[in-house]
């Protein structure tokens, strides 16, 4: 699929860095004329995706959280959160919902339900010791089909 336009960003793991995220994803998808609820999606998809890097990743240490936004033809929008932390022994195990390796911390453990609920498709890889990548695609419809 051609790409239309491609942003990469790199920024530290710290919470503070959440919310820059969200507006940078934002930015890049307002070119596609989102409505306001694809949008929220796409946000909160994408500040779940990076709180899980900062939260269980680097266990407390500061590390690299590479963002990846690529707009695609179709109104399809890829994004892709890596990191480089502690990765993730058991994919399968972590995708289900009320698991967490954070339990003391009163995490909720639906961080990857809430991102594939919101996107169209969630892809997780991970190598221990190498870090994870978490990739969110959805497609924006046109502000005609939205409103139906």
């Amino acid at each position: 699929m051609k790409i239309l336009n491609e942003i990469k960003i790199s920024f530290p793991s710290r919470s503070a860095n959440e919310s820059f995220a969200r507006i940078a994803v934002s930015g890049a998808v307002a070119q596609f004329d989102p409505c306001v609820d694809e949008l929220s999606d796409i946000k909160t998809a994408v500040s779940e995706a990076v709180t899980n890097s900062i939260v269980h990743a680097y266990n407390m240490e500061v590390g690299k959280i590479d963002l990846t936004i690529r707009l695609l033809e179709g109104k399809i929008v890829y994004i892709k959160i890596k990191d480089y932390g502690c990765g993730i022994p058991d994919i399968n195990r972590a995708m289900e919902p009320l698991f967490t390796t954070a339990p003391q911390d009163e995490r909720a453990g639906l961080g990857f339900a809430v991102m594939e609920s919101f996107m169209d498709k969630l892809t997780v890889r991970s190598k221990v010791g190498k870090g994870t990548s978490v990739i969110l695609t959805k497609k924006i419809k046109s502000r005609k089909a939205a409103d139906e």
